[in-house]
């Protein structure tokens, strides 16, 4: 995806979950001068942590709005996140790892769009990677055009032939991109949370899939994470 074209004022819904790919796609969404609706997801996540960094992050990029909605995925499970399974250590794999909960961006999406078409907006903002990531199916490029076909086909607004743009601006960068974007539009990353295994002292594990990736992201765009990790 190119740069964001740039708007005056118009309305989008921004799934901030709090972490370091959401934040940088709030943020830029709002340099590209969007009016900014954030929408996160409490669904009983294992990292609840990162609830409060996402009402941190709403609040520093002034959200006209910002609805933290509760969705219980405890009650399927099926994740690592949603119950009691280890979170993973041994580094970043091949397979779908055990931290995949299941259709959650399809689920996530659904609602982001659901948002969206009561507020009028045609703009939906999600910071999935395809790149340095666990392999999730649900944050691949196939994934987001289908979804955009999909809404058309879901709504009033599309049916009465309106038009939705699920804009997913970090679809091919690397974490280091990322790291770097973060830097760029001046966000501090310490507000933002991507740890799946917080531990008691409040610290990143440093070992879990997300902690790793952003902690190589950061490393090779030449940065400092200022989050505290348990390990580095």
């Amino acid at each position: 995806m190119g740069p964001i074209a740039k708007v005056d004022g118009r309305k989008a819904v921004v799934l901030l979950s709090g972490g370091l790919d959401s934040m940088v796609s709030a943020g830029l969404a709002l340099e590209a001068g969007y009016e900014l609706y954030a929408l996160t997801i409490n669904y009983n996540q294992r990292h609840a942590c990162e609830l409060d960094a996402a009402t941190v992050l709403a609040k520093h990029l002034g959200a006209k709005r910002h609805v933290i909605l509760p969705l219980d995925l405890r009650q399927f499970g099926g994740s690592a996140l949603t119950a009691d399974i280890d979170v993973p250590k041994e580094g970043v794999g091949e397979d779908i790892p055990v931290t995949y909960v299941p259709a959650r961006n399809l689920v996530f999406l659904s609602l982001t769009l659901a948002w969206a078409e009561a507020l009028g907006a045609q703009d939906v903002f999600i910071g999935v990677n395809a790149l340095d990531y666990s392999g999730y199916p649900d944050c691949r490029p196939e994934f987001i055009s289908g979804f955009t076909d999909l809404a058309r086909l879901a709504t009033k607004a599309g049916a009465e032939g309106g038009d939705f743009t699920i804009h997913a601006p970090l679809q091919f960068m690397s974490k280091a991109d990322i790291a770097r974007e973060s830097h760029r539009l001046g966000l501090d990353a310490g507000m933002s949370w991507s740890c799946y295994d917080p531990q008691p002292d409040g610290k990143a594990c440093g070992e879990c899939d997300s902690c790793r990736l952003r902690l190589g992201g950061f490393a090779e765009a030449g940065l400092v994470d200022p989050l505290e990790y348990a390990v580095r």
